[in-house]
């Protein structure tokens, strides 16, 4: 059912998404940077569930009804963007997502509501899950429906695991970033920047 060769070049082509710059990994960064390993995992965790969510809707049908319907679509659509767009600002204004002084800690829920929230209410990844996971399926080898769940799968695991290891390593930063206040506001300012340039691309999809 997952021929060695097609799985491999799935594999490579997930790789390649997962350390795409996106809100979703500088989540798990700016979370490993400044609250540790654990609310970096956690993050990067919800992220891959999110992506595991747009996976299962896209099989049961509900991402082609998204696509299909004009109301649904818009919907989604600004729910998302708005999302993305808020959190933009507060990162802007706040301007301690990505931070090496001590700031209040986030509970693990809190971390783990936020990073599934930014991949769950974005409709990208669910449009780019129904686009891009059937260019390997292939209906002669079984059931299109475990295919598309245990590509899914893989692509939200590999989605944790990078994230993951984003998140950990960033944590080696801190010494870069010791008495580079400019350096640490200008990443803040990137990371704002990133949520809300997000958002707007998501507020200005159209559907297909």
């Amino acid at each position: 059912m997952f021929p060695i060769d097609v799985f491999v070049a799935y594999t490579a082509a997930c790789l390649l998404l997962v350390i795409s710059p996106g809100p979703d990994n500088i989540l798990a960064i700016a979370r490993g940077e400044s609250q540790g390993r654990l609310a970096a995992c956690v993050s990067a965790s919800a992220s891959g569930v999110g992506i595991l969510f747009h996976v299962i809707a896209a099989t049961a049908g509900l991402t082609i009804l998204i696509q299909t319907s004009m109301v649904a679509f818009f919907i989604v659509k600004i729910i998302g963007a708005s999302y993305l767009i808020w959190l933009g600002i507060k990162v802007l204004r706040n301007r301690n997502l990505i931070t090496i002084e001590p700031i209040a800690a986030k509970s693990l829920k809190s971390i783990f509501t936020t990073g599934f929230l930014s991949a769950a209410l974005n409709p990208k990844p669910g449009i780019f899950v129904l686009a891009f996971i059937p260019q390997f399926i292939n209906p002669n080898l079984g059931s299109v429906s475990m295919q598309m769940l245990v590509y899914g799968f893989w692509f939200a695991l590999l989605t944790t695991i990078g994230f993951t290891l984003m998140g950990v390593f960033s944590s080696q930063l801190k010494n870069c970033l010791m008495n580079r206040p400019k350096v640490l506001q200008g990443l803040n300012i990137s990371a704002g920047a990133t949520f809300i340039g997000s958002g707007l691309a998501v507020a200005l999809m159209k559907q297909r």
